[in-house]
């Protein structure tokens, strides 16, 4: 059988769609369950759930640990990535901003990683790729374009999106420079329990941790948990391991998109004309980004 219709080299050609669709989930079960609790109480459960889980894992499989000496490494990827990032989202949501204001902050993070890419990674970001990040991004302010209504928004609420930002751009790729073979089973306990070390802290001080264990929290809890920290991060690993970074980066323009059609199907929220010719830019942007 030829190399390239192997299982293995179809799972690699599959795997950037697959984190597409599994990170997108993201958005909807978290709006799911963010009624019956507090933005960092939800996270600081998630991840104590997330570092039990992949703890046992480890137990079993026996998965090896990086050296003491990397675990630094591995605590600030972690920090960065599922504490500065989905905290600052959550709280900027939760303070009231629109989830489109929200995703539209976070989805510079393709310009941003090809702005620092070339000095941390020694990367290099050509003409053509650059066109397809703006035009990524153009893509992704059309489909947000309905939601962008900032009346009565505090710009206190935008200010933590900035941090998640910052937070997802650094965590990939600090992974990518300072620890791109550690195991993954591994990595995560180290990376949640940091993050948990850090949200936890904050939880106590500045919400009442409440949690009101209904039907719809238990879906999203589990969904959160067993799809996206367990599923999607994991796979995020192996795409930053396996990729260039700028290319990985230019996968996010297509989150906001496949995040409204979830919510179309699901919430009946609308899709105009607008949104639906910027699906087609984002995707176009990608493509050139994929192809630079």
């Amino acid at each position: 059988m030829p190399q390239s219709s192997s299982p293995s080299a179809l799972w690699i050609a599959a795997a950037p769609a697959v984190f597409v669709l599994l990170w997108s989930t993201g958005f909807i079960f978290s709006k799911l369950g963010m009624p019956y609790t507090q933005p960092l109480t939800f996270l600081v459960v998630r991840f104590a759930i997330v570092v039990a889980l992949f703890g046992a894992v480890c137990l079993v499989v026996r998965a090896p640990f990086p050296p003491l000496a990397q675990w630094p490494h591995v605590a600030i990827v972690g920090i960065a990535l599922h504490g500065f990032y989905l905290g600052g989202v959550f709280v900027s949501i939760d303070w009231g901003l629109p989830a489109g204001i929200s995703a539209l902050v976070v989805g510079l993070q393709p310009l941003l990683t090809g702005a620092v890419v070339g000095r941390l990674l020694g990367e290099r970001v050509g003409i053509r790729q650059w066109l397809g990040l703006w035009l990524g991004l153009a893509g992704v302010l059309a489909v947000l374009w309905e939601k962008l209504a900032l009346e009565g928004v505090a710009l206190a609420a935008v200010w933590p999106s900035v941090v998640g930002l910052i937070g997802i751009t650094a965590g990939t790729l600090y992974q990518k420079r300072f620890c791109p073979t550690v195991d993954v089973r591994s990595g995560a306990v180290l990376q949640y329990a940091s993050a948990l070390a850090v949200l936890l802290p904050a939880a106590l001080i500045f919400e009442p941790m409440t949690v009101v264990w209904s039907l719809d929290m238990v879906i999203a809890m589990g969904w959160l948990v067993v799809v996206l920290s367990v599923g999607a991060v994991s796979l995020l690993m192996v795409l930053v391991r396996q990729g260039a970074a700028a290319k990985l980066a230019s996968l996010f323009y297509l989150v906001p998109p496949t995040t409204a059609v979830f919510a179309w199907l699901l919430f009946g929220e609308t899709l105009g004309v607008v949104a639906l010719v910027g699906m087609a830019v984002a995707a176009a942007g990608v493509a050139l980004v994929q192809k630079g």
